[in-house]
C-alpha cells in the first residue's frame, strides 16, 4: 500500500495546483505547492527505503490485485533494490527541479499551474514505472509518460518546441507499439501454457521457444533503446533537450531516460535471457558507438544545451555496455551509473540554463570570461562538468569505473574502445569551460549576475551528492547488490574467471564482441 500512496502524492499535488487560481497574484502559492507536495513524496520514498531489507533482497512491499481478470491484468507494485534506486533519484530530483525553475519565463499564455502539474504528473508515472511488476501495467505507465514531456516541450519550450515535440513523440510511439506487439505476443504465450498473466513472477519462469523469445524481446528492447537512447535511435534528444526549458530536460534525461535502461534489466534480462544472450554482441557494439559518436558530436556543438544532450548519448552507452556484459561488476556499475548520472546531468542542465537565461543566448561563442563576474555559477559548472567526465572522487567514476572493469573481464575490445569516450568527454567538458567561462571578459557579459541564494539551494543537494557518493558510495551498491545479482544468475551466463597477464598475450583488438555462450538447444527457450 505505501508504494501506491507514494506514486499518488505527486498525483494530489498535481490536481491541487490544477484547481488553484491561474493569476499571478496566486504564483507563488502555486509554486510553494507543488514544492510541498515533492517533499512530501521524498519523505515517503526515505520512508520505504527504511522499510526495505537490504539483506533479503527480492521484492519487497508488493502488493497485487487483480484489475482486467480476463486478460490476466494485475495492479502489482513491488521494489528492488534497482527499482528503489530509482525510486530515489526521481524524488530527490524532482524537488531540486521545481526550485531551479521557480523563476522560469513562461510563454504568454501559458499559466504556471499547467507547468508544475505535469511535473508532477510526471513523478507520479515516474515512480509508477519503476515499482510495477506487471508487464501489462508496466505498458500503460511506460506510454502515459510521453504525454506530460510532449506538453512540456511542446507548450514550454523555445523555438522549434512544436517540431521537436512531434519527432519526440513519435520516436517514442514507434517504440511503444512494438512493445505492445509483444505485450500482446505474452498474452497469447501464457494463454496457450494456461491462465493468460502479465506478473513479473509468473513471466520469469515461461518457457518459450527461442524464436518466439527472441520475437517478443526484440518489441521490448526496440521500445527501451528508442527511450534510452541508444544509437541510431538517439536523434530525438538534442532537439528535445535543445527547446525545452532546463527543468524539462532534466526530468526527460535523468529520469524518464532511464526507464529505457532499467527496462533492459527487469524485463529483457528477467524475461528473456536467452535473446538477451543471443543479441549482446549487437547491442554492445551499438553501446561503443554511442559512446564514442556522442562524445564527438558533443565535441563539435556550439548550442550548450545540444552538447549537454549528446553527452548524455554517450553516458547511456556506458549503461548500455554494462548491462549487456552480464557480469556482476558491470551490471552493478551500469544501476550505479543510472543514479549518478541523473545527478550529474541534472547539475549541468539547470547551471547552464542559468547562464543561457542571463546570456539570452545558448551559443557558446556568446560567452566568455565568466567566472570574473560570477565566480559561483562557474564553479558549479565546472564540478557538474567534472562529474560529467567522471572525475575520480565525483559520483560517476565509481560506476563508469565499475562498468570498464567488468566490461574489459568479457570483451577487451568493447572496454578498450570505450575508454577512448573519457579521453573524449574530457575534451568536450573543458573545451567548453574554457570558452564559456575563461579567457578575456566578453562585453556582453560584463553585467551576467551570479546565482542567487535559490539557486544555489537549488544545485547545492546534486551537488553533495555528486561529492558524497564519489567518496562514499558503498551504501547505494549495497542496496542494488542483491537485486543485480538475482540479474545476472538469471540471465545464466556469470562472471568469467579474472584475467592474467599470459591471457591477455596475443589479443587482438580489432576483432568483435564475440557471443558469450553457444546455443545448446535452437528450441530450448529459458
Amino acid at each position: 500500500m505505501i508504494l501506491s500512496v507514494l506514486a499518488a502524492t505527486p498525483l494530489v499535488g498535481a490536481l491541487v495546483v490544477t484547481l488553484m487560481p491561474r493569476t499571478a497574484a496566486a504564483a507563488r502559492a502555486v509554486k510553494v505547492v507543488a514544492l510541498a507536495s515533492s517533499l512530501v513524496a521524498l519523505a515517503l520514498a526515505l520512508y520505504v527505503t527504511a522499510r526495505f531489507d537490504v539483506a533479503a533482497g527480492g521484492y519487497q512491499l508488493t502488493e497485487q490485485h487483480e484489475w482486467i481478470g480476463p486478460l490476466g491484468v494485475h495492479y502489482a507494485l513491488g521494489v528492488n533494490g534497482i527499482g528503489l534506486t530509482l525510486v530515489l533519484l526521481t524524488t530527490v530530483l524532482v524537488p531540486i527541479v521545481l526550485l531551479a525553475a521557480w523563476a522560469d519565463r513562461l510563454p504568454a499564455a501559458r499559466s504556471v499551474n499547467s507547468y508544475l502539474a505535469w511535473m508532477l504528473v510526471l513523478e507520479a508515472l515516474a515512480i509508477g514505472v519503476f515499482c510495477a511488476t506487471d508487464a501489462f501495467l508496466f505498458y500503460v505507465l511506460f506510454e502515459a509518460t510521453l504525454i506530460p514531456i510532449y506538453f512540456l516541450i511542446g507548450s514550454y519550450g523555445g523555438p522549434g518546441r512544436t517540431y521537436a515535440a512531434v519527432k519526440f513523440l513519435i520516436y517514442n510511439l514507434v517504440g511503444g507499439l512494438l512493445m505492445l506487439a509483444s505485450i500482446v505476443g505474452l498474452y497469447v504465450v501464457t494463454a496457450r501454457a494456461g491462465d493468460p498473466t502479465y506478473l513479473l513472477s509468473d513471466l520469469s519462469g515461461l518457457d518459450v521457444g527461442t524464436t518466439t523469445e527472441r520475437l517478443l524481446f526484440l518489441g521490448f528492447m526496440a521500445a527501451f533503446a528508442i527511450k534510452a537512447p541508444l544509437f541510431p535511435f538517439h536523434t530525438w534528444l538534442p532537439d528535445a533537450a535543445g527547446t525545452a526549458t532546463p527543468a524539462t530536460s532534466v526530468l526527460m534525461v535523468s529520469i524518464i531516460d532511464k526507464v529505457g535502461t532499467f527496462g533492459m534489466l527487469r524485463w529483457c534480462l528477467e524475461l528473456f535471457p536467452g535473446a538477451s544472450e543471443w543479441a549482446s554482441p549487437v547491442v554492445v557494439t551499438l553501446a561503443v558507438v554511442s559512446i564514442l559518436y556522442g562524445a564527438l558530436l558533443a565535441i563539435g556543438q556550439d548550442d550548450v544545451r545540444r552538447l549537454v544532450a549528446f553527452t548524455s548519448v554517450s553516458h547511456f552507452g556506458f549503461i548500455i555496455l554494462g548491462i549487456f556484459t552480464f557480469t556482476h561488476t558491470a551490471t552493478a556499475g551500469s544501476t550505479l551509473y543510472m543514479f549518478n548520472h541523473g545527478l550529474s546531468t541534472a547539475a549541468l542542465f539547470l547551471v547552464t540554463g542559468m547562464m543561457v537565461a542571463r546570456r539570452g543566448s545558448a551559443s557558446i561563442s556568446d560567452f566568455g570570461g565568466v567566472q570574473k563576474v560570477a565566480p559561483v555559477l562557474s564553479g558549479i559548472l565546472l564540478l557538474a562538468g567534472l562529474s560529467s567526465l567522471s572525475l575520480p572522487g565525483l559520483a560517476p567514476f565509481v560506476s563508469e569505473f565499475m562498468v570498464l572493469a567488468g566490461t574489459f573481464t568479457r570483451s577487451v575490445q568493447a572496454a578498450v574502445l570505450a575508454t577512448l569516450g573519457i579521453v573524449l568527454a574530457a575534451l568536450y567538458i573543458l573545451i567548453m569551460y574554457q570558452r564559456t567561462m575563461t579567457g578575456p571578459l566578453q562585453p556582453e557579459v560584463e553585467h551576467l549576475r551570479d546565482l542567487d541564494h535559490r539557486e544555489v539551494a537549488a544545485l547545492a543537494p546534486a551537488v553533495v551528492l555528486i561529492v558524497g557518493l564519489g567518496f562514499f558510495p558503498q551504501p547505494l551498491l549495497d542496496l542494488v547488490n542483491p537485486a543485480v545479482d538475482e540479474v545476472v544468475s538469471h540471465v545464466g551466463v556469470g562472471d568469467p574467471p579474472p584475467r592474467t597477464p599470459a591471457d591477455l598475450d596475443g589479443i587482438s583488438f580489432s576483432g568483435s564482441y564475440a557471443p558469450l555462450s553457444e546455443p545448446t538447444d535452437t528450441e530450448g527457450g529459458h
